[in-house]
């Protein structure tokens, strides 16, 4: 049977479930998008135990977090899942498939990406219903639907639930924050004697990153209106925060790995606003309520930006070329389209937003 759903048609809830194996590996942000999943599998199924197969991370942000999530099974690092974290200890697929096939999962979803590698993770762990997303190179599920690369992240997980009758009951991620958060926040930080502002300059992908200076000047204007200013970044972030911090020329704070993940989330949570690159924290300070400006190249701001304005200002970079080499850099997703999505350079693709953009929708948030 399929039934009408906020997002179209829902197909039929399985019989006598008790476990749901979600496989969703990769990184914040990414975890960010598939919480409005999860959360509709929660409505949906209320007395199952949601199981996500995830890396070491999520299962420390995970502990004694209240949400959708019961359990976290670790993932070996593969091809297609995910990357080795440090320090973790050695597992091969195999091991993990003979641990996770006894678990007895009456659903298995996959909501990773394309499924090339992981539809056939998914196929091995013994569950009665496999679903999920399936791009051309893939092996199909019980219950698929077509991974398209152009979808909002967060509408493409909640289509892939829907296969077994999981309707959206939001499109909003949401993150508990815990008092341990707060705590954690509190006790690095210290109480705030000023509304509070955090930049975030980094992203993994450097193309994704507004220049230092940019992010200086508007550190500088913050400052002036009274703002306290923190700069936070992870360890691999610290050369470019210490740009953020050297050209600001007013005093600011940085933050370089003196946060958990679960502390970051308490900070974000505690300020007036964020502004952040296209990355993972910028959509973990949304998550918590915080509001946020965010800088996206054009691409990831129809996949990833929130639609929401109330407390959200998404600036887009239009550029689609490589500024050194001029390739089209948007995916070719489709034979007739020139792009082909990669070039071998790395440098910004977001350095013509202007500065006054960006502090003109800071203000528009702080000072509605």
């Amino acid at each position: 049977m399929v039934t009408p759903s906020l997002l179209g048609p829902t197909a039929g809830r399985v019989e006598d479930v008790h476990r749901i194996a979600v496989l969703r590996a990769n990184a914040l942000g990414d975890f960010i998008f598939v919480l409005p999943a999860l959360d509709a599998l929660r409505a949906a199924y209320p007395s199952a135990e949601i199981v996500l197969l995830g890396a070491p991370w999520h299962a420390k942000l995970w502990r004694d977090r209240p949400g959708p999530v019961d359990r976290v099974l670790v993932v070996p690092p593969g091809p297609g899942i995910r990357q080795p974290e440090a320090g973790e200890p050695e597992s091969t697929m195999d091991e993990f498939v003979a641990a996770a096939g006894g678990e007895g999962f009456d659903l298995a979803l996959q909501v990773h990406g394309g499924g090339a590698n992981t539809n056939p993770l998914i196929g091995r762990l013994g569950a009665r219903v496999t679903a999920g997303l399936r791009a051309e190179d893939a092996p199909p599920l019980d219950r698929w639907v077509r991974y398209v690369y152009y979808q909002h992240e967060v509408i493409r997980y909640l289509e892939a639930v829907a296969l077994v009758g999981a309707p959206a009951t939001t499109i909003v991620p949401s993150l508990a924050v815990t008092d341990a958060d707060r705590a954690e926040a509190e006790k690095v930080l210290g109480p705030p004697t000023r509304p509070r502002v955090a930049l975030h300059p980094g992203a993994s992908d450097t193309r994704r990153r507004w220049p230092a200076e940019r992010f200086a000047e508007v550190a500088r204007a913050l400052h002036g209106d009274g703002y306290e200013v923190l700069v936070t970044g992870t360890p691999s972030e610290r050369e470019v925060v210490d740009e953020v911090v050297a050209a600001a020329g007013v005093p600011v704070r940085p933050q370089v790995g003196t946060l958990s993940l679960g502390g970051l989330a308490g900070c974000y949570a505690g300020c007036a606003l964020v502004i952040s690159n296209d990355t993972g924290p910028l959509h973990l300070a949304a998550a918590v309520g915080a509001s946020t400006v965010g800088i996206f190249w054009v691409g990831n701001l129809i996949n990833t930006a929130t639609p929401l304005r109330g407390r959200h200002r998404p600036i887009s970079s239009w550029m689609v070329h490589c500024p050194v080499c001029g390739v089209d850099c948007t995916p070719g997703i489709y034979p007739h389209r020139p792009g082909d999505g990669e070039c071998p350079h790395r440098d910004s693709f977001v350095a013509d937003v202007p500065a006054a953009e960006v502090w003109e929708a800071a203000g528009e948030l702080l000072n509605p």
